[in-house]
């Protein structure tokens, strides 16, 4: 395996396309630490550091900043990180099967995609303006927002300047990275908008090492659990059995076996032959927990917002009922809450059977098989094939779902039942773990096949590394 880092330098075309992304990345990691102007550092620290004392809004806000590489912890160009692509992009994908016109475009080839390219661009752009609005008037309203003390001032001159400069900034930002994945999609190496948004996430490991390291040498209090050398030797255990756990997720597949009754034009497969058709254990990927993620977002942003609404003077006593009830809501929904857990559970496992109903199609793949002149050995073609693909996909689902749902709480149960930091936390499951494993088999694969193509041995001595859409 060493063998093949060293062969990948050696090679010129494949060591000018590592060398590529890594100027790339240190462009997107720069616009991660250039502050928006108008902001009070000082302020800004305080309002985290208030958050983080008091715990509002801490789930919220530790997601976010852990996907745009603590962007938003210091307001920078880059606060709104790469995600609002991301949101335009799923949401094109998703209203492809619903409207024919966008069907027609995805099977138009070249041009067609170039279409839809171009309004995922003109959706994020949209996006960015909706987020960056509510961006920019949370850092105005902070403290009421969140319940905190008013002396915070975050914004040095807030108003409707700040606000229209700071949403122009940020979504030039955005769009920036957008272009700047492209350019690594394009000539560099892997996905470069999931490479982006995985060095975003990677940015924050110095941070969770000094917080584990703060564990372990930070005086307790009385009753306080202690946290010794062979608790991070567990951990560090543990961590490994997630990873390999995360991998078997992503790269699990259910083999259909898939017979052709007479032979093919232009194939050289004799009469009978059998091969098979992969379904993904794990088909909806990470989103599910994106979804997940989004809701579980809004919905605290909105309940802090009208849980701020009570400490205004001017507030009646409808408000403050609102406000009381709002407050009541972040409290049994608190990251570290059973109840959270339970919502979360819930919402992956809706968008995980919907993300399948909406992009898996079992009709299609019975009519495919059956004009192929190909079956499922001891399923007759046509309905009764769909019906068994449907069934079978199902019941994998429930599997895969299984397993996200446990990938997602593990970091709420170091969290809450071990005193360990989010930041921390995070990197033992949930979304950026399935994301950076995905990420790094995708980038291993890709290099491997040039290798390869080149004569080289690849990471592995027998097979080749599989990525997320090898199957």
């Amino acid at each position: 395996m060493l063998r093949a880092y060293f062969n990948s330098i050696k090679v010129p075309e494949l060591r000018k396309r590592i060398l590529f992304t890594f100027g790339i990345l240190a462009v997107c990691r720069l616009a991660a630490n250039i502050p928006v102007p108008g902001i009070d550092p000082e302020g800004l620290k305080a309002l985290f550091a208030a958050l983080e004392k008091t715990n509002a809004g801490d789930g919220v806000m530790n997601m976010v900043n852990i996907f745009s590489g603590g962007a938003l912890q210091k307001f920078a160009v880059a606060a709104l990180g790469i995600m609002p692509y991301i949101s335009a992009s799923i949401i094109i994908q998703l209203m492809t099967p619903v409207f024919p016109a966008l069907e027609k475009l995805q099977r138009e080839g070249d041009s067609g995609r170039q279409k839809l390219t171009q309004w995922t661009r003109y959706l994020t752009l949209l996006i960015c303006a909706v987020q960056g609005s509510a961006v920019a008037i949370g850092m105005q309203n902070a403290p009421s927002l969140f319940g905190l003390n008013n002396s915070i001032q975050v914004v040095s001159n807030p108003g409707f300047m700040f606000c229209l400069t700071a949403v122009v900034i940020m979504t030039a930002g955005t769009m920036a990275l957008m272009w700047l994945g492209e350019q690594i999609t394009e000539r560099g190496i892997g996905n470069g908008i999931s490479i982006i948004i995985t060095v975003n996430i990677v940015s924050r490991m110095p941070e969770a090492f000094g917080q584990m390291f703060s564990l372990l040498t930070a005086p307790k209090a009385p009753g306080e659990m202690e946290f010794t050398s062979i608790h991070l030797v567990l951990m560090i255990i543990f961590f490994l059995a997630v990873t390999a756990g995360a991998v078997l997720l992503n790269q699990g597949v259910r083999q259909i076996p898939i017979r052709y009754a007479e032979r093919r034009a232009g194939a050289s497969s004799p009469v009978g032959q059998t091969t098979y058709m992969p379904l993904k254990v794990n088909f909806s990927g990470v989103m599910p927990l994106i979804f997940a993620g989004a809701v579980v977002t809004f919905s605290g942003f909105f309940l802090g917002w009208l849980a701020g609404l009570g400490h205004s003077p001017d507030a009646g006593s409808f408000t403050t009922a609102i406000s009381s009830l709002a407050a009541s809501c972040m409290a049994i929904l608190n990251f570290e809450t059973v109840s959270h857990m339970i919502f979360m559970s819930l919402c992956i496992i809706v968008f995980s059977f919907f993300w399948v109903a909406n992009q898996f199609n079992p009709v299609r793949i019975a009519d495919d098989l059956k004009r192929g002149g190909a079956y499922v050995p001891g399923i007759r073609p046509g309905q009764p094939t769909a019906d068994y693909i449907d069934h079978t996909m199902t019941y994998i689902t429930v599997i895969g779902t299984l397993g996200l749902v446990i990938l997602a709480l593990i970091p709420n149960f170091l969290s809450g039942s071990f005193g360990i930091p989010y930041v921390a936390a995070s990197f033992f499951g949930g979304s950026t773990m399935l994301i950076q494993v995905g990420v790094v088999l995708d980038v291993l694969r890709q290099i491997e096949a040039n290798l390869v193509a080149r004569h080289y041995d690849g990471f592995l001595s027998k097979g080749h590394l599989k990525g997320r859409r090898s199957s």
